[in-house]
């Protein structure tokens, strides 16, 4: 175990973690894209992923375990970040779907919830909102 794994409670673990599924997606739909290199560099940045993990995390994705939070919304953030790599093309496959459902339940989620914020993620990143969640997204603060 890190030093900042001591101390931040396993937070630098689950980063690369999470770092390694957006790899993984990346990699689902074929070799990873010049828009797909450019999400990951960033969020390398964001997870403070150092070169030489995000090196290793590419050329070996699955080494890396998903560790679960009990935080909703640091869950709901790492939902969002799978949704945007895999949006970065502009469209979900079939294997990209079912990737997402595996990553929602090693997140945590139970399954009817993953269900729900995987259908509902789905209209909100393909443009499928009807006016009134168009309206109340607009509007909330």
């Amino acid at each position: 175990m890190s030093l900042e794994d001591l101390f931040s409670g396993g937070s630098h673990k689950r980063k690369l973690g999470h770092f390694s599924a957006l790899v993984n997606v990346a990699l689902v739909d074929g070799p990873i894209t010049t828009e797909e290199e450019f999400l990951l560099l960033r969020f390398a940045r964001k997870l403070d992923i150092n070169e030489l993990e995000y090196n290793e995390i590419i050329k070996n994705p699955k080494k890396y375990t998903i560790y679960p939070t009990h935080s909703q919304e640091i869950r709901l953030k790492q939902l969002h970040d799978i949704f945007r790599m895999i949006f970065s093309d502009g469209e979900i496959d079939v294997e990209e779907a079912a990737f997402l459902n595996r990553y929602a339940i090693a997140l945590g989620f139970k399954d009817q919830e993953a269900e729900r914020l995987i259908k509902r993620s789905i209209e909100i990143f393909t443009g499928g909102l009807d006016f009134y969640d168009y309206e109340y997204l607009l509007n909330k603060k």
